[in-house]
């Protein structure tokens, strides 16, 4: 026999394994343009260690990728990111991070299969990174909100100056966060989770037939 094979790790991690409390997931997506702080989000926020598909950024991005704004960023997503979180006992949801570069988001298609809703991460100083994430989701017909990402060097605009901007209809949250805080990450999916079931009651409350 190998003496290594004593050593080997048979199996998940004892904090990985899904809650036999457990009785309900759902797959929900965290999108936004590049370098907005998705994967820094599911990172926060994650139960388990995340998954993810970070590489160096290397010059053939150059002339590619729009990094205008984000000139520091040395790693980007390549494929996803992925977390899980517990909301309650019973429920769990597993978040997916998308990829931010538009060279890469034929990969949205396999990660929006079976989402439930969406949180637009939006960055202020580059709010028109968000314009095409925005508008993807809306052809798609997923629900979303929007998390105002609060760097630190980013300006603060009024809601309604936000909303007008973005081009957001009126029934779309919009809320802060910063995902680099697990709390601030954990109430921004709550907030999508509140504004699912809003939408899920005010479909069961139209007559039949509509």
């Amino acid at each position: 026999m190998d003496s290594r094979s004593s050593d080997t790790i048979a199996g998940p991690r004892r904090e990985d394994v899904l809650p036999d409390t457990a009785t309900a997931a759902v797959k929900i997506v965290i999108v936004g343009g590049f370098g907005v702080g998705k994967t820094t989000m599911v990172r926060s926020v994650s139960e388990i260690r995340p998954l993810t598909t970070e590489e160096t950024m290397t010059q053939a991005g150059v002339g590619v990728d729009d990094n205008s704004g984000v000139e520091s960023k040395t790693a980007t997503t390549v494929a996803m990111d992925f977390g899980r979180i517990s909301i309650s006992e019973q429920l769990v949801l597993y978040l997916f991070g998308t990829p931010g570069q538009e060279r890469f988001w034929f990969l949205w298609n396999g990660l929006f299969e079976g989402a439930l809703g969406a949180v637009v991460l939006v960055d202020t100083r580059r709010l028109e990174v968000s314009f095409d994430v925005i508008g993807r989701l809306e052809e798609r017909g997923v629900p979303f909100i929007v998390a105002i990402n609060t760097f630190p060097d980013a300006p603060r605009h009024r809601l309604e100056a936000l909303r007008a901007a973005l081009d957001l209809p009126d029934e779309v949250p919009i809320v802060d966060c910063d995902a680099r805080q697990r709390a601030s990450s954990r109430d921004t999916l709550m907030a999508l989770m509140r504004y699912l079931h809003a939408l899920a009651m005010r479909r069961a409350q139209q007559p039949s037939g509509l």
